[in-house]
């Protein structure tokens, strides 16, 4: 293995490493020791000269290191393949059932930078670090080998490549991809558009609580709000549920959900339409003077997209899940249940909670706490690394 160059860290910046964080950032670095090129591999040091680990430097970014490896390894496609491996096998052991998952989370899988999405034969990547986007040939070739997938592409319009000095870049890295293509999540078909849909094509990490909430269900008349492409609405549906609504604002969402529940047959069971989902139960919680609202849902699902991207908007957030709570337990029926979602980092399990139980005595509502959720397995959670933990959910049962 060639000499690295070496980064020495100031006093006091190196615990959170040692402790398994990837981040170095630029205000805790104390000396370069050589010019380096941005991308390249450096050796981090803390400031008694003590190894932390190798990694990606970049001088454009905020996160001037990220760590790959606590010891000093070369890093090339066996590093890739080994550790892309460890991960497939983390997925196997913890969903062997599955045939489309992600394979490689980031700083999960100890690959700071690297996310791949399985969705049956096709591959999606993004790449969200100037050192991971610069070695992309080296891991499409890995995947090719491990997967031996179908097609290969790349989904990198995320903003955080632009912190890094990478533009936007999508398209086939690998193979040919016919256009939407169908898939499974639990055994439920669906179509998937790993170029133009959202995200890499469907929310993943949600396919574990997909078949929990659906269990929930059975008998039920189900509200799902932001239904997105069905997944909890065909869940419900397939498990029993006796009507299922879903609500989306987007016009093409509430299409491809009907689609699929065509595809499986769950047509005759569930709804779906275009609606302001704030405004829609805003409308629907209303009643004038003197009139009592009878509740007419057993199940309701909320599982908004995220409502704040900066810690600076928490406050506005809070206020947004506050307002669709109180709209639910309006709507829901007592003894019904509420399974509600969270996907912002910058709103923690206990803070999410709590807005609940605002939202809750606002109604004069008591409520028996029946599950937490959390993400699928194939997004595993570094305790360490705070920002692998992102998706959290409860299961309330409306007592009164």
């Amino acid at each position: 293995m060639n000499k690295l160059p070496e980064v020495t860290l100031r006093r006091g910046e190196h615990d959170r490493i040692v402790a398994g964080h990837p981040w170095i950032y630029q205000s805790s670095i104390q000396n370069l020791e050589t010019p380096v090129a941005d991308g390249d591999v450096v050796l981090a040091k803390d400031f008694r000269g003590r190894v932390l680990g190798v990694g990606f430097y970049n001088s454009r970014s905020r996160i001037a290191i990220r760590v790959l490896a606590q010891e000093p390894v070369e890093i090339n496609p066996a590093f890739f393949e080994r550790r892309i491996l460890a991960a497939l096998e983390l997925r196997r052991r913890r969903m062997p059932e599955a045939t489309s998952f992600r394979v490689v989370n980031a700083e999960s899988d100890f690959l700071s930078g690297l996310i791949v999405d399985k969705y049956e034969d096709v591959l999606v990547v993004q790449t969200s670090s100037l050192g991971m986007d610069r070695r992309k040939a080296e891991i499409v070739k890995v995947l090719q080998n491990v997967l031996e997938p179908r097609a290969i592409v790349e989904r990198n319009e995320l903003a955080s490549r632009k912190f890094e000095g990478l533009p936007d870049s999508n398209g086939p890295l690998a193979g040919e991809l016919p256009g939407k293509f169908p898939i499974k999540l639990n055994g439920i078909s669906f179509e998937v558009d790993v170029l133009g849909g959202h995200k890499t094509g469907l929310y993943l990490d949600q396919q574990t609580n997909y078949e929990a909430v659906g269990r929930m269900a059975k008998g039920g008349n189900v509200l799902d709000c932001f239904s997105f492409l069905g997944g909890f609405a065909l869940h419900c549906a397939r498990a029993g549920a006796a009507n299922v609504f879903g609500l989306d604002q987007s016009e093409d969402a509430v299409k491809a959900a009907e689609a699929n529940a065509t595809t499986n047959g769950l047509s005759d069971r569930c709804k779906f339409t275009q609606a302001n989902v704030f405004d829609w139960l805003k409308e629907r919680s209303h009643t004038p003077p003197n009139e009592k609202l009878i509740p007419p849902y057993d199940v309701i699902i909320l599982d908004p997209p995220s409502f704040t991207r900066t810690r600076d908007a928490v406050p506005n957030a809070l206020r947004g899940y506050k307002e669709i709570h109180v709209r639910a337990f309006k709507l829901l029926k007592p003894g019904g249940v509420l399974a509600t979602f969270c996907c912002s980092h910058h709103v923690d399990t206990p803070t999410f909670r709590d807005v609940i139980l605002a939202a809750a005595y606002d109604t004069r509502t008591i409520l028996r706490q029946t599950a937490i959720f959390s993400q699928s397995p194939d997004h595993p959670i570094i305790p360490m690394i705070p920002e692998t933990e992102y998706l959290k959910g409860f299961a309330f049962e409306k007592v009164r």
